[in-house]
């Protein structure tokens, strides 16, 4: 199994058009320190690719990763389909960016699949364009990744959901709770016996998280925010971290603890621009590294 790390930011990338905190301006001085909105792609078969999550940055994403660009034939796409962690725009908003395909398998939980065909009416505006085929993401069991690449002995990347958050989008902040609105996604090869959980939203640290991590091989987490106070204290939310649902990484109730229990490779994705990681020469880093645990970066290739 091989993942390809699309992007590590947090909501409006970095730099975000409209910030001129220190994460963002040092982006612009740096481009090397841009992040992409979070995202992976992960490769199921020779040539056959699934984005987890499309964001507004998808375009260049695809274009950055030579791996994820058409041919032979001249509308041919190795892109088989997106897996969605949730109904949040910055992690949805690229569907559209896709209409050109002939056709888009979408894998997503019920009550994201009900936002964005309810709330977004994605199937009514992109239907003159493409063909959408939705599959329900199960949180029990798992199923192939993809189907025609399976095969007959039931290889092939499978993919199953832990539900972590009943956080809804702010467009469907009045649609039925459940707890499925956000999960994680457990990706396992039987080739190689090997599992990889990508959960870029935590809330809450449950027990059914908990397990999925410690049997996995490699763990990338939320890593939105640094301590609980970071909204509050650079002045973009009233709320915590944790208020915003995002577990934060240092302090009580941190992530970095319980990840330094891990025997998996654990790194963090998903970084606010707020956030002191988004800067290399932040002396967090090293608070991490004595941990044992890692900062994703874009591009960042990770085979199992």
């Amino acid at each position: 199994m091989l993942l390809q790390v699309l992007g590590t930011a947090a909501g409006g990338g970095i730099p975000q058009w409209n910030c001129a905190c220190p994460g963002c301006s040092g982006a612009r001085a740096c481009p090397e320190r841009r992040r992409r909105h979070a995202s992976l792609a992960v490769r199921t078969g020779e040539g056959r690719w699934y984005l987890v999550n499309a964001t507004p940055d998808i375009g260049d994403q695809i274009e950055a990763h030579p791996a994820l660009h058409p041919g032979p034939g001249p509308r041919q796409t190795p892109i088989a389909g997106v897996v969605l962690t949730d109904a949040e725009l910055d992690h949805t908003l690229g569907i559209a960016r896709l209409r050109e395909a002939d056709g888009l398998e979408i894998l997503a939980t019920a009550p994201v699949r009900r936002a964005l065909e309810e709330r977004l009416r994605l199937g009514e505006v992109l239907g003159p364009y493409t063909t959408l085929t939705w599959r329900e993401l199960p949180l029990s069991g798992a199923l192939p990744l993809s189907g025609d690449t399976a095969g007959p002995s039931g290889h092939g990347v499978r993919i199953s959901a832990v539900p972590v958050s009943a956080k809804r989008p702010r467009y469907a902040a009045d649609a039925p709770e459940d707890d499925a609105w956000v999960v994680a996604l457990r990706l396992y090869d039987p080739a190689t016996g090997k599992s990889a959980l990508y959960a870029p939203a935590v809330a809450v640290w449950s027990e059914a998280l908990h397990r999925a991590a410690a049997e996995a091989d490699c763990v990338l987490v939320d890593g939105t925010f640094w301590d609980d106070e970071e909204p509050r204290r650079t002045g973009i939310s009233s709320r915590t971290a944790t208020g915003m649902g995002h577990l934060p990484i240092d302090g009580p109730g941190g992530t970095a603890g319980i990840l330094a229990t891990l025997s998996a490779r654990c790194l963090y994705t998903h970084l606010n621009n707020t956030n002191p990681l988004v800067d290399p020469a932040a002396a967090q880093h090293k608070q991490l590294a004595r941990l044992g645990v890692e900062v994703a970066d874009d591009k960042m290739v990770i085979e199992l």
